[in-house]
């Protein structure tokens, strides 16, 4: 194993770093609020008694079928003898003696039969879940898409290029375990476990799909009282708190506690950001393969980080509620109220009254969603509405190659005159395209050697979306270290939770040591996650005001569930040559996300120089069994000669 020394410099940024997965309201909910008892939660069948149209329009919607069995009623895949063979994978679709199977290859290349358990979603695509003996929920190789005449697709190689049996997103592995990343916005109640002892999961669940509590919040005590203020009212909230009851599902999002903390998950009526912080432009030290670049999401599923940039939201406070309706309300498609349009004319009524004046455009389909909502974001074989709501800007596609709204209708007209008829019908377009083009300049990487001004421009921006300006901080950060603290440390104070928090995490990567007292200011900040961010960031610089806050908030009961504190503590403690508390600190974080291949890689090296050669090396094949291509733990079982 390598000496002490080789090893810890490194992990202090680890530490930093490691997650346990991915607008304000009254002070009235606290940041650290747990959940309420389980048992609190009863179930959409007893909300049917008292709401049964509502709960009958409900099982209509899509959202009702987010995870359903897999029985002839919800099954879209055709399991009729079908094949699907690409680069990465290949199946085999059946039914045998009523049962769903999908025939495929397991990580050492060998055919078997795994039948399907259950399925999530079918809307537009449907995945297969099989249930191992362990009670892993294993997500099979190859989707069902339901749209575009129905096809068989192996979903992660669209998204993640080939991928082989040691890839993270091979079917087999971790990324793929639906019980830690799929349940939590596909079923209702979830309590999910892991026990390291006997490697087994156990998973439970008050509803399959989106039921009632999903959006309503824990219902025992308003089944009890009767009474309104005992539930959520998703529509009759602060605008940032009905935000955050879509958005804890639609957008990737990194949570502030442990993904299987049960009694800490956020229920509806909680902030958002008191919960999570949502997945932008940056995952960690790298680049999202999902965002273009000038900050738009390109994937589906990311509505909350899009809708967040939005001028109708930034300026107009639009929610999601502005164009949706509830699940069990009537609509049309995508639980849209009706006219899709309908919801610009509240604003923009003038404009729309214009009619081809203000479009150019004689056909009935040039319409606002059309123009200002393309569907330019991919699925696999569907593209989708884009949510940031913005002018077209033929300018940044032929800059930094980002499609525009005009190229969807128009694709064979080239970008240059596309510019030029937009620049003569809209005299103003030019102004209203800058913003986009600002942001472009900073975040592309083809751009990034020269994106310092733009990236200060953004971080200084206080119109701009607080998402944006966190998450070009951390590229400031990364690209420009030495500028980090100059231009950041002045902004701290700024008004929004998200943006000190993440000033505060950008400040850390750049080890900005002169900050320190600045940050110092933030350990007793109002929000946990500047809080916690101010410590690490603190921490990882052997400020030893850091260290004392990691300690509080690791002893604090409302928040002794973080589990980066005590990861951070276990560095720092083995650092000292301090093992007994080191080892402490690394279990408590292990008991709260046993899955995090780097805790249990350092576990094993803390094991290792106490001379616990057997438990180092179980720790290690632990690790790989949550990513099987983890460099430490592969290099280290190599240099012992355990392989």
């Amino acid at each position: 194993m390598p000496p002490r020394r080789a090893l810890l410099p490194a992990l202090v940024l680890l530490g930093f770093l490691l997650t346990a997965c991915r607008k304000h309201e009254s002070a009235a909910l606290s940041a650290t609020a747990a959940l309420p008892p389980r048992d609190a939660y009863i179930g959409s069948a007893a909300c049917r008694d008292c709401h049964a149209k509502k709960y009958e329009h409900w099982t209509q919607d899509w959202h009702a079928r987010a995870l359903s069995r897999a029985t002839a009623n919800y099954v879209a895949g055709r399991f009729d003898a079908a094949h699907f063979q690409g680069p990465s994978s290949e199946a085999w679709m059946d039914r045998r003696g009523g049962e769903y199977v999908m025939r495929t290859r397991d990580r050492e290349g060998q055919l078997a039969d795994y039948p399907v358990s259950w399925v999530i979603g079918g809307k537009r695509m449907q995945d297969s879940v099989t249930v191992f003996g362990d009670g892993r929920w294993q997500v099979l190789p190859v989707y069902y898409h339901v749209t575009g005449g129905g096809a068989w697709v192996d979903y992660n190689e669209a998204k993640q290029g080939v991928v082989a049996p040691d890839h993270p997103y091979f079917w087999m592995n971790f990324r793929r375990t639906a019980n830690k990343e799929c349940l939590d916005c596909h079923a209702t109640g979830v309590d999910v476990h892991y026990d390291r002892p006997s490697k087994r999961w156990s998973t439970s669940f008050v509803d399959a799909g989106v039921a009632c509590e999903s959006c309503h919040g824990p219902g025992a005590l308003h089944a009890k009282t009767k009474l309104a203020r005992d539930i959520v009212h998703p529509g009759e909230v602060n605008a940032d708190v009905e935000l955050a009851i879509c958005g804890q599902c639609h957008g990737p999002r990194e949570p502030l506690f442990p993904m299987l903390d049960t009694k800490q998950r956020f229920r509806p009526g909680q902030r958002y950001d008191d919960r999570y912080q949502a997945l932008v432009v940056v995952d960690g030290r790298e680049r999202s393969g999902e965002y273009f670049a000038d900050g738009r999401p390109s994937s589906s599923s990311f509505e909350y980080q899009a809708l967040l940039q939005s001028r109708c939201h930034l300026i107009g406070g639009a929610t999601c509620l502005t164009c949706h309706t509830a699940p069990h309300d009537r609509h049309v498609a995508n639980e849209i109220a009706g006219d899709a349009n309908a919801s610009c004319r509240k604003c923009h009524a003038n404009v729309v009254a214009q009619g081809a004046a203000h479009t150019h455009h004689a056909s009935p389909q040039a319409t606002c969603v059309a123009c200002h909502m393309p569907p330019v974001v991919s699925g696999v074989l569907d593209k989708f509405a884009d949510h940031t709501i913005d002018v077209p800007n033929a300018t940044n596609t032929l800059k930094h190659n980002i499609p525009n709204a005009c190229g969807v209708c128009h694709a064979d007209r080239p970008a240059t005159t596309i510019a030029i008829d937009l620049t003569r019908w809209w005299p103003d377009a030019a102004r209203r395209q800058q913003r986009r083009a600002q942001l472009a300049d900073a975040i592309d990487e083809k751009t990034s050697a020269q994106s310092l001004p733009a990236l200060t421009a953004v971080v200084r921006d206080t119109h701009e979306a607080p998402t944006l300006r966190g998450a070009l901080a951390l590229l400031l950060a990364q690209r420009f270290p030495h500028d980090a603290a100059s231009i950041l440390t002045p902004l701290l104070p700024d008004r929004d939770a998200l943006v000190r928090s993440r000033f505060i995490e950008a400040l850390g990567y750049a080890d900005a040591r002169s900050s320190a007292d600045a940050l110092a200011r933030f350990l007793n900040d109002p929000s946990l996650q500047v809080r916690q961010n101010a410590a690490l960031a603190l921490a990882s610089m052997h400020d030893g005001r850091g260290e004392r806050a990691l300690s509080q908030l690791a002893s604090d009961p409302t928040t002794h569930d973080l589990f980066r504190p005590h990861v951070m503590l276990s560095i720092n403690a083995a650092n000292r040559g301090d093992y007994d508390t080191a080892t402490r600190e690394i279990d408590t974080a292990l008991a709260l996300a046993p899955y995090v291949p780097d805790a249990l890689v350092f576990r094993a090296d803390l094991d290792a120089r106490r001379g616990n050669l057997d438990a180092a090396r179980e720790e290690l094949r632990e690790a790989l069994r949550f990513n099987p291509s983890h460099r430490g733990a592969l290099s280290r079982l190599k240099a012992a000669g355990w392989q």
